[in-house]
């Protein structure tokens, strides 16, 4: 380091810079653009270049898809480490550092309100926190939000996107699998549709339980959305994989998703699908 340097970082100089420059930049991880960051935010976390659909967080995503003046529901307080589990780092370390990285307490949050006028409950899945792995909290989060929805006679509506269970809660966290199914099943019987926005990543056990059960299957562009890994699946089967495979265009070209819509298009096109299913509400 010569002398010119260390005068410049003595007094401050060039560590605003380089904290702007991070401030300012954001590369897009589909086509490896450097896009400005406000122009990225305003196009909602859509890469302007090759439209790749970032991820957003859970309060982003209820401020686009619910009208003003939604309310959040409280966070569940459940059994925090009930395995007192560890590997690397304690399982109530990992919940703590991911908390004060996050605005929630865990990864679930639910919206009550309306969707262009239709009432409508919101459950949103934050990958951001422990890659949305579902636990005790998000399952309670979930049956939540649908005994909300229940006690409006509304819609429920859950946009997905998640790794799996929660391994550090083991078989707790499995056990939010029948749990969620149970609730989706009171849903259909009161004749309150129940619909599922697929985002990326959706896969592991959330896919095999309350992801693939809606009454319709929204998925952003090319979202990630299966079971298990691809690599997985091609060891197990010993064949190459389609171009595509497990991704939303795939899945909707094979019947398993109702429709792939943009994100600045998902208000509308789910204001214009809880009209359809309007009537069956009413009854």
């Amino acid at each position: 380091m010569n002398w010119f340097t260390r005068v410049r970082t003595s007094l401050g100089f060039g560590s605003e810079r380089k904290s702007t420059e991070k401030d300012l930049w954001i590369k897009c991880s589909s086509c490896q653009e450097m896009l400005f960051v406000q122009e990225y935010e305003d196009n909602l976390n859509v890469c302007p270049r090759c439209e790749h659909h970032g991820r957003i967080g859970a309060d982003r995503r209820l401020e686009l898809l619910l009208d003003p003046g939604f309310e959040l529901l409280p966070q569940p307080k459940v059994e925090e480490d009930p395995l007192k589990f560890k590997d690397s780092k304690k399982y109530i370390d990992r919940l703590k550092a991911a908390r004060a990285a996050n605005p929630h307490e865990d990864a679930f949050t639910v919206g009550s309100g309306a969707i262009e006028g239709t009432p409508a409950v919101i459950g949103v899945q934050d990958f951001h926190f422990m890659g949305g792995s579902m636990g005790m909290a998000v399952g309670q989060a979930f049956c939540n939000g649908a005994e909300r929805a229940l006690e409006r006679k509304c819609a429920y509506v859950v946009v997905t996107a998640a790794g799996g269970a929660r391994m550090q809660e083991g078989i707790l966290s499995l056990m939010q699998m029948p749990r969620a199914t149970v609730m989706t099943r009171r849903l259909k019987a009161a004749g309150l549709p129940y619909i599922v926005v697929l985002t990326d990543p959706t896969t592991g056990g959330v896919t095999a339980s309350y992801a693939m059960l809606g009454d319709v299957h929204i998925a952003e562009p090319g979202a990630l959305i299966g079971f298990a890994g691809q690599r997985v699946i091609q060891d197990t089967i010993r064949e190459q994989l389609p171009e595509g495979f497990q991704r939303a265009e795939y899945l909707h070209k094979h019947g398993m998703v109702d429709m792939v819509v943009p994100r600045s298009e998902l208000k509308a096109t789910l204001a214009r699908v809880l009209d359809y299913l309007q009537p069956r509400i009413a009854a």
